[in-house]
């Protein structure tokens, strides 16, 4: 068994259990091996039930009791219900588990055993819910380690992923490591199969830290020689396109009812200028949210139909699609321009693309919008001179490669809402020209920004109740979708519906989450941006994807879990109308250090300085809270709190390829091998 072997070669792994990990994305040894923990327990200590006064409902206890009386099911009509009271008068407590019936058979008179979970009042009595039950002496081993806590789908469990992690480092068979011996030893780093290991099953919090340094570095490192390598064995594309007439694009400028910024016209010159180049251009345009960014793609696509060739822009949900292509309409309409504007997404009937493709077909200077359908076999463009991503980090490379394939060399634009301090943005798309729109428009109201702790809660539901009323809408953000064993914090299910009970039954409140099947969620968002829905109780799938100028009120629950580079994306929701908007940062958190991060926004809406500010706040690596939203969501690494690390991936990077452009020499040859998996494999898997 090697890294490359079907996950059904594992001990305990059948047909039923791999159907489940591909879901996780696992197929492979190789790929449960790279199936991090996103978090770490270390498992409280024993205490006597029989010696405990009270509880704290926040906290997870390892009740030890001796088992005196039977355990009963009961039936209803959805499940069977076993339960089980330790404990003496006065220290009792009554554990209850849902649909695990076989359980009873564990409660043998005289039994000792350790109850693990949280302890909650219920009825007057203490109750705590589907505990996990340990041997004492099991349970005495386990408290000596860190214990990991796997991301899971339905169906799996963590001791499964655990079971299933632990046979695949026993069997496969240890893996050369293809990191040079000289970056190895100049940066200090640990060997590759001993950080696997201790990524998963740390021996303590040290080995922890250096096996993570390890494995992050691997991450940046591999991307980053992924661009390079192939960058190096690129040759520039001729551009085949005749753009002409730029003062087309000033004239519309001139036209528009409002001002554009400075960066936006910065931006604007120089896209223009590289499509009027001899080569392909291959650009990245980085924009604050808020910054104007659509309304560039759209002026740069209403020159490439003036000039006779077709454009595309991908937006990344079909609500944002759906809003590019009714703006679109009214912009062309407004210049009184005669380009057609073709829409196709994946919810359309058949016949609607039908009609989208013969249209792709026939109008040759076509401004196209859509969602992944762009990239889909059937999606046939004709003349089409210039592709555009929106939001490119929720799009893959894979994709956008893709996409430009779709015609013959077009020019590649691709658009950022993410704000990256520019010293990683050079980094990360080194086979990209990179501009930078860092101003607002200056019409744009700022937002008004608080940051407050839980006891403000009362005060902020009368503020959106307020807001309502007086015709506009709030978004309501947590970082969970529903409670959960290993991770504290507000959940979007227990909170529409305290929403639902504390707010006016006039308002009509509704939940978002990621678990959705993406027509619900379309569904959703359409009526939240069409005012049918008033207050909308999400996770961070709102991050991307709609612009609803009428939401004036973002409330962000445990603020204080979130990087500040995703609490200012999702603060970018709202402020996009002529209304004051407004962005209330609950601080669920009492450390100084919290308080100061949140500060940050409170005092700034300027996304570049905030990401530079985040920074330097930064510790050396935090394995217990929510991970990083950045623009590129690697499986373990983060590009502001590894920044450090990624910056010494590129310098390796840069080091070998100056010197051995090509991976022949000897020391090398472990690593060319290891980028061809890489290409083939991990690439096509990281949503990069």
């Amino acid at each position: 068994m090697n890294a490359d072997s079907p996950v059904t070669e594992i001990k305990g792994v059948g047909e039923k259990t791999k159907d489940l990990f591909e879901k996780m994305g696992v197929y492979t040894v190789g790929d449960i091996l790279l199936h991090f923990p996103r978090n770490y327990i270390q498992f409280p200590k024993i205490q006597d039930i029989d010696e405990i006064s009270s509880f704290d409902e926040d906290k997870h206890y390892a009740v030890h009791a001796v088992i005196k009386r039977s355990a009963v099911t009961k039936k209803t009509r959805n499940m069977i219900i076993t339960l089980l009271d330790i404990g003496s008068a006065g220290h009792m407590i009554k554990l209850t588990w849902y649909r695990m019936p076989y359980l009873k058979n564990e409660f043998t008179m005289g039994r000792h055993l350790v109850f693990y979970g949280k302890v909650k009042p219920k009825n007057g009595k203490y109750t705590m819910e589907q505990p996990v039950i340990y041997d004492v002496q099991k349970y005495i081993q386990l408290q000596k380690n860190l214990q990991p806590v796997y991301p899971l789908v339905s169906g799996v469990s963590n001791n499964l992923v655990s079971k299933t992690v632990k046979e695949a480092l026993n069997n496969e068979e240890l893996a050369a490591d293809y990191l040079p011996v000289c970056v190895r030893s100049k940066n200090g780093f640990c060997e590759y199969n001993y950080a696997l290991k201790e990524i998963h099953f740390p021996d303590s919090m040290e080995a922890l830290i250096e096996a993570r340094k390890r494995l992050v570095f691997d991450e940046f490192f591999l991307f980053i020689m992924g661009m390079r390598y192939q960058k190096e064995k690129q040759i520039k594309e001729k551009n085949d396109f005749v753009f002409e007439n730029p003062k087309f694009v000033t004239g519309l400028i001139d036209k528009l009812p409002y001002e554009l910024t400075g960066a936006q016209k910065r931006a604007i010159d120089e896209i223009v200028a590289d499509m009027e180049s001899p080569f392909v251009m291959q650009r990245l345009i980085q924009g604050d949210v808020g910054s104007g960014k659509t309304i560039v793609a759209f002026l740069l696509m209403a020159w490439a139909s003036q000039c006779g060739y077709q454009s595309a822009i991908m937006a990344p949900t079909e609500v944002l699609a759906n809003q590019h292509y009714e703006s679109f309409c009214g912009l062309v309409k407004m210049f009184g321009l005669e380009s057609p504007v073709i829409l196709l997404t994946g919810s359309m009937t058949q016949k609607q693309k039908r009609a989208a493709y013969e249209r792709m077909q026939n109008e040759k200077n076509a401004l196209i919008i859509g969602t992944h359908a762009l990239i889909q076999e059937k999606a046939d463009f004709s003349n089409l001179s210039l592709v555009i991503t929106d939001e490119q980090h929720r799009f893959g490379v894979k994709q956008r490669d893709t996409f430009s394939h779709k015609g013959i060399k077009p020019h590649i634009l691709v658009m950022s809402a993410t704000p990256i301090p520019r010293t990683l943005a050079i980094i990360l798309y080194g086979d990209m020209d990179i501009s930078v729109i860092d101003e607002v428009p200056a019409k744009r109201k700022p937002i008004k920004n608080c940051v407050v702790n839980t006891a403000y809660r009362p005060k902020a539901y009368d503020f959106i109740e307020e807001q309502v009323n007086n015709g506009y809408q709030a978004y309501v953000i947590c970082p969970l979708v529903e409670e959960s064993e290993n991770m504290d914090g507000e959940n979007v299910t227990e909170y529409a519906k305290k929403l639902k009970s504390i707010l006016s039954k006039d308002i009509h409140i509704e939940m978002l989450h990621g678990k959705m099947k993406s027509g619900k969620k379309d569904e959703i968002m359409t009526k939240f941006s069409k005012n049918k829905i008033q207050v909308l109780v999400s996770t961070t799938v709102v991050e991307v994807g709609v612009n609803v100028p009428n939401a004036t009120v973002m409330l962000i629950e445990n603020a204080d879990r979130f990087g500040l580079a995703q609490l200012h994306q999702l603060r970018g929701r709202v402020g996009r109308g002529d209304a004051q908007s407004y962005c209330i940062f609950i601080n669920s958190s009492d450390s100084k250090k919290s308080k100061k991060r949140l500060e940050i926004l409170n005092d700034s809406n300027d996304g570049f300085k905030i990401a530079s500010e985040d920074l330097k706040l930064r510790g050396p690596g935090d394995f217990f809270g929510i991970r990083q939203s950045g623009d590129l969501v690697f499986s373990l690494a983060d590009i502001y709190q590894d920044a450090d690390v990624l910056k010494l991936a590129s310098e390796a990077v840069d080091d070998i390829l100056d010197k051995d452009p090509d991976l022949e020499e000897e020391d090398h040859i472990i690593l060319k091998r290891k980028m061809k998996e890489f290409e083939n494999v991990q690439l096509k898997r990281m949503n990069l």
